[in-house]
């Protein structure tokens, strides 16, 4: 090696001699060894060999593991607690390790001993429960002497401690899992005594919770009989304050203040009837005096005395002017004809002054009754001004009152929370993982690695033993020869090709293995297991659309001929806006057809049913958008009117002439009039026919198969059936694959639903989504509700 510390001296070099007298370097070390190779082979063999054999002579030992979760938030089971709860994480950490802490203590420990019977175990200390000398003993039929207490609580100690030492709790970090390990030379035992502490410490945690409760209980119970007789004196002296001064009246509030409230609302009412009665006298007054008709006013036209007689003189009117017309002024029918409408007219002007003399009755009573309640009210003003005076000393004494009975309630209440939190397990630790009887043994090691060990201390063994004697001869030897040195670097030069092959032949195997792991990671990627997670429960949560006034456009009321057929645009019905295709409505309704198809599963044709509990046309409508969505994202959608009654779809695009045959040829539910019809959006639209909701429901399910057999769409929307549901509508029902409900905003939603979901019955479970109808007017609705009515 180079010294930096020393001249240079080119002239004279560095003898040879002084190399080899230095040590050796890492090549004759491995000449050497490769030399001794069979020698430190047969080390290493024989060293495996000692180590199997101290391996097989080891006691072997199981351990077994349960876990517990220790939650420092404990249950919620009352409102107020014994104890505050932590609420940082430092606080709960120490909770959970303090509670871990709780598992190895000795009261546990004990607990574990008596019920696993521990102090009768030789691997615990104990005895076997029948030594020898019992056994003899109990040949001649002798009994063994019984241990005394010192030498139980002494054999008991002895399984306290060596159980204490086959048991490890460990705290995993960050987290609230404990894992407890007990060891035992038998696994079924060491699974049997972690079971075992796991339940003695859920037992103790129990017990403290309880003793704790119990001790609050008692403190408090001591308190209530002081507090229940304050309160009963401060309650006696108020009751009798208030007998003294008549203070009488309900809780809220006192007989005179609501005599004196009560009268005060009488005067107002008699105030108006005086008034009303007044307005009623001059009304009819002035009716007398300046009215043509004297029985033109309000209560001469709601007598039916008075419309009979003025039907009676409209009728001698009538007669009195054919009379006069055809009789001459003196003929005695016509004078006895005009007599008698001047009785009727006397008679309707005598019942108007009865009118008249009952409104001035009704006036002066009216008068009496206001000056009577006017006295009694001055009265009851001063007996109350006089009850506000004593009033002031009865609210000090309902204030004491009051003090003392929240206080006791409240002692009271405390005392019965915690007497009954004794019985409560509020703790929120529990187990979760249960210790099984362990396979394989935890110490000592697998053979297999005793014998590696073994095999390489046995290598190492010898090989330092060969270096060592190697070395010591080298530096107690003579210096070596010049011919021997230069021998050196020739093997030196002959080995030094053959080192470099050795670190390249793993090269390979390391370039190529990032490779393969680069090309493994897409597979990692997308799971296999992706599609199993996504597969659909039995009942999903529908989903939410709003139909609103910003989604739709309003067209004329007719079908208006575009050269091509029939247009679902031109209805009349407000339709989706074109363009848009990211809007939430269009959006939610894709989704609805998602979960559709995923119900569906492998069938080609999925059926919705559009359903609503309303007879307006707000159903149809959104059954014509739904299936206009549906086109404009290019599916082929045959449209079906499932409602019998209303016909609204139907009504709207049949016309004679419009109906065409399709190339899966006719699709009909029974009759000609209810043939398919292609329109120019790329909906196919089937009408309804005129039969009853049996025949018809059966017709739309032939169609319905029929389609399916063609194979010529991809999605089939049922306008209906309509509300309540007959025996073919359910029949209909259940032939669909999905239902959507339409419940229009005017109305209450929730009833709405309700009433669709108490109609559907068992096919609820196939409603995916829900669209709230904002276009339904509220006049509809009034109409709906005075039907209903």
């Amino acid at each position: 090696m180079l010294d930096y510390n020393q001249p240079i001296d080119r002239a004279r070099p560095e003898p040879p001699q002084q190399r080899s007298q230095a040590g050796f370097n890492a090549l004759e070390l491995a000449n050497l060894l490769w030399r001794r190779k069979i020698a430190i082979a047969a080390a290493a063999l024989l060293g495996a060999t000692l180590a199997v054999t101290v391996g097989k002579s080891l006691t072997p030992r199981y351990t077994a593991t349960a876990q517990l979760y220790v939650d420092p938030r404990e249950l919620q089971l009352v409102d107020r607690e014994l104890t505050p709860r932590a609420q940082d994480v430092s606080g709960m950490s120490m909770v959970v390790e303090s509670q871990a802490r709780l598992i190895t203590s000795n009261s546990v420990l004990l607990k574990v001993i008596q019920q696993a019977g521990l102090d009768k175990d030789p691997e615990f200390g104990g005895g076997d429960g029948k030594s020898l000398m019992s056994s003899l003993l109990g040949l001649i039929g002798l009994q063994p002497r019984a241990p005394s207490a010192a030498e139980t609580k002494e054999v008991q100690l002895g399984a306290l401690d060596a159980l204490n030492r086959h048991i490890t709790v460990r705290k995993t970090e960050k987290s609230f899992i404990v894992d407890i390990e007990v060891w035992s030379t038998d696994p079924a035992k060491a699974a049997m005594l972690a079971n075992t502490l796991t339940n003695a410490y859920l037992a103790e945690s129990r017990n403290s919770q309880a003793s704790a409760a119990r001790r609050a209980t008692n403190d408090l119970s001591g308190r209530l009989k002081e507090l229940r007789e304050r309160l009963r004196s401060a309650e006696t002296t108020l009751a009798t304050y208030k007998a003294q001064n008549n203070f009488v009246g309900t809780q809220d509030a006192l007989i005179s203040d609501q005599q004196l409230s009560a009268s005060n609302q009488r005067l107002s009412a008699a105030r108006a009837a005086t008034m009303d009665a007044q307005a009623r006298l001059d009304q009819i007054e002035a009716s007398r005096r300046t009215a043509a008709d004297a029985g033109a006013n309000s209560e001469a036209l709601q007598s039916p005395t008075i419309a009979n007689l003025r039907a009676q003189y409209a009728d001698a009117r009538k007669k009195y002017a054919e009379q006069a017309g055809e009789l001459g002024p003196r003929h005695p029918a016509l004078r006895q004809t005009e007599k008698q409408v001047e009785d009727l007219k006397r008679t309707i002007n005598e019942e108007i002054d009865r009118f008249a003399q009952s409104a001035k009755n009704d006036l002066t009573r009216a008068r009496d009754f206001e000056a009577s309640l006017n006295r009694a009210l001055e009265a009851q003003k001063r007996q109350s001004v006089q009850l506000s005076q004593a009033a002031v000393r009865l609210r000090e004494l309902e204030r004491e009152a009051d003090a003392s009975r929240d206080v006791y309630q409240s002692f009271l209440k405390r005392s019965r929370e915690t007497e009954e939190q004794e019985t409560l397990n509020t703790s929120a630790a529990r187990v979760i993982g249960e210790a099984t009887v362990p396979q394989r043994r935890s110490f000592p090691p697998a053979m297999s690695l005793f014998a590696m060990i073994g095999f390489i201390f046995g290598a190492l063994a010898a090989s330092s033993w060969f270096a060592a004697a190697e070395l010591l001869l080298v530096v107690g030897a003579p210096a070596p020869a010049p011919a021997r040195r230069e021998r050196k670097p020739v093997a030196e030069r002959t080995r030094t090709p053959e080192v470099p092959p050795a670190p390249e032949a793993p090269q390979p195997p390391q370039v190529s293995r990032p490779q393969e792991v680069a090309q493994a990671l897409p597979e990692l990627a997308a799971p296999s297991l992706q599609p199993a997670m996504v597969e659909k429960p039995l009942i999903e949560k529908p989903l939410i659309a709003r139909l609103q006034e910003a989604d739709v456009i309003h067209t004329l009321g007719a079908i208006l001929a575009t050269g091509g057929g029939v247009d679902l645009t031109r209805l009349g019905w407000p339709t989706l806006r074109p363009g848009f295709p990211l809007t939430r409505l269009l959006n939610a309704w894709r989704d609805m057809r998602t979960a559709v198809a995923r119900r569906a599963g492998d069938k080609a044709m999925p059926v919705i049913a559009l359903v609503g509990a309303d007879e307006t046309s707000g159903r149809s409508v959104i059954a014509l958008n739904f299936a206009l969505a549906a086109a404009r994202d290019g599916a082929r959608v045959l449209m079906i009117d499932a409602d019998h009654l209303a016909h609204a779809l139907s009504n709207r695009v049949s016309r004679p002439g419009k109906s065409e045959p399709s190339r899966l040829g006719w699709l009909s539910i029974g009759s000609k009039a209810a043939r398919e019809i292609k329109t120019v959006n790329g909906i196919s639209v089937l009408p309804a026919g005129e039969s009853d909701a049996g025949k018809a429901a059966d017709a739309i399910r032939k169609a319905i198969a029929q389609a399916r057999s063609a194979g010529g769409y991809d999605l089939v929307i049922l306008d209906g059936p309509a509300m309540p549901l007959s025996a073919g509508g359910r029949k209909l029902l259940d032939d669909t694959d999905a239902l959507v409900a339409v419940l229009p905003t005017s109305l209450d939603i929730n009833d709405s639903l309700e009433e669709i979901l108490t109609a559907l019955g068992r096919a609820e479970r196939k409603l995916v989504g829900v669209v709230l109808d904002e276009l339904t007017p509220a006049l509809q609705t009034r109409q709906r509700g005075r039907q209903y009515a």
